[in-house]
């Protein structure tokens, strides 16, 4: 009974993240969101991400079990049943040349992910996180000549307000595989559905003429289909307790079906300024086809003493450049990025000192961007850190811990009349290992 109890925990949990994940809101507030698909988002749980994204190469550092999407071979190390739930929170300030302090926050789900062990060096994993955040706001405000006659030959100039606003984003379920071949070679896969809404409009308004139409024009598509991801990792033993390991992970060029609705409409503005119903609708088509998605290489090599300790580096190329939707390049450039980090854990075995155990994780991240714009690449920088907080348990079968991690980085820059961001991105993850599906023998 307790069996068929927790899996209906997990399908409810499961279905709950489906609906949060498939909902068109803005989980970003940035103008960079609107090059490509949106942010990009590597599939990072917290403990990766207070490591500065380091996870290639990364097994099982402190003993406990973590579900390390970023490389499927990594599910292998996996012994127990294993969940993890989580949440996000995000500031921003925006600044260009001329105006500075537009702040902004955002709170989303992030992810939930399970893994199931199936044999002594191999386990299943499934679950679901965000793949791409479409999430901005902003106005251009400029002058515009008015025909002579229409103002009894006076030359005068009018305010135009041109908005630009988007939001939406892509979410990716998938279910993957993770096995041992011998004692050193893992290998791992997951098949992934990768879904979503994303909305993008621009209007031109005209708060000095009230009796004169407006202009919106609106972007939308829906989109849904199969990627794939697979990874290698290789151990390569110094002593008993110590390794390096040497890994590599890569997701699949892949195309999504999608459907795209275009819509120019028109309409007044109130006597506050805000805009009234639509007038009417000039144009308004709907459109199938191909979004298709780059192949992403990712590199890793750690050095761990099991328990202790765990210092590791990653390098991201992603070709961005191929992008491309219903048949039109997305206009970006080819991505790379860097990262650096690690982990402590004091003394794992530490009883009356809770300090001991927990793990303590720092790390460093650059990143330069698949946008180039006004000439200009676009270019982050982070710096990361967070703690592994085990929850402490009378049951020796089960085990909790919480991960928190923290994102200190800027994005972009105040030259050639560009925006650059200042954020700080907060992650918490709820991680539970328990003897789930197991059976038990008595004597």
């Amino acid at each position: 009974m307790i069996k068929y109890v927790k899996l209906f925990i997990i399908f409810l949990l499961s279905a709950t993240a489906f609906g949060a994940f498939a909902q068109t809101t803005a989980t970003t507030s940035s103008p960079y969101s609107k090059f490509g698909l949106g942010d990009y988002e590597e599939s990072w749980l917290p403990q990766q991400r207070a490591m500065g994204g380091v996870g290639v190469a990364v097994r099982k550092p402190s003993g406990f079990n973590d579900i390390n999407v970023l490389n499927p071979a990594s599910y292998s190390s996996i012994n127990l049943t294993t969940i993890d739930i989580g949440a996000y929170a995000g500031i921003s300030s925006l600044s260009t040349s001329s105006v500075s302090g537009q702040n902004n926050s955002n709170f989303r789900l992030s992810h939930i992910n399970f893994a199931v062990p199936v044999s002594k060096h191999s386990a299943l994993s499934f679950g679901i996180l965000p793949y791409a955040n479409l999430g901005y706001s902003y106005r251009q405000q400029g002058k515009t000549p008015i025909n002579r006659a229409s103002t009894g030959g006076i030359d005068t100039t009018i305010t135009v307000n041109n908005t630009y606003s988007g939001e939406g984003g892509l979410s990716k379920a998938y279910i993957g595989y993770g096995f041992g071949l011998g004692e050193n070679l893992n290998l791992g896969f997951n098949v992934g559905y990768i879904f979503g809404n994303e909305i993008q409009n621009r209007a031109t308004e005209f708060p000095d003429l009230p009796n004169v139409l407006n202009t919106n024009i609106e972007n939308s598509f829906s989109a849904g289909g199969i990627n794939f991801d697979f990874g290698a990792q290789y151990n390569i033993k110094v002593s008993e307790t110590r390794r390096f390991t040497i890994g590599y992970s890569g997701s699949s060029s892949s195309s999504l079906n999608t459907t795209q609705k275009f819509i120019v409409s028109q309409y007044l503005l109130t006597s506050d300024g805000v805009p009234d119903i639509a007038r009417d609708s000039l144009i308004s088509t709907n459109a199938s086809g191909k979004i298709n998605l780059p192949m992403i290489h990712r590199f890793g090599i750690s050095y761990q003493k099991d328990g202790k300790y765990m210092i590791g580096a990653d390098f991201r190329m992603g070709q961005w450049s191929n992008l491309s939707i219903l048949g039109v390049n997305a206009g970006l450039q080819n991505s790379q990025s860097f990262a650096v980090g690690g982990q402590i854990t004091p003394n794992i075995d530490a009883i009356s000192n809770y300090l001991a155990v927990c793990d303590y994780r720092l790390g460093f991240k650059y990143d330069k961007t698949y946008i180039n714009t006004n000439a200009t690449d676009i270019k982050q920088y982070a710096a990361t850190f967070g703690l592994g907080l085990p929850i402490p348990n009378e049951r020796r079968t089960s085990f909790y811990k919480v991960n928190i991690s923290a994102e200190i980085g800027r994005r972009g820059t105040l030259d050639n009349g560009l925006v650059r961001e200042n954020y700080c991105n907060f992650h918490i993850g709820f991680t539970i290992n328990d003897k789930w599906f197991q059976k038990y023998k008595f004597d």
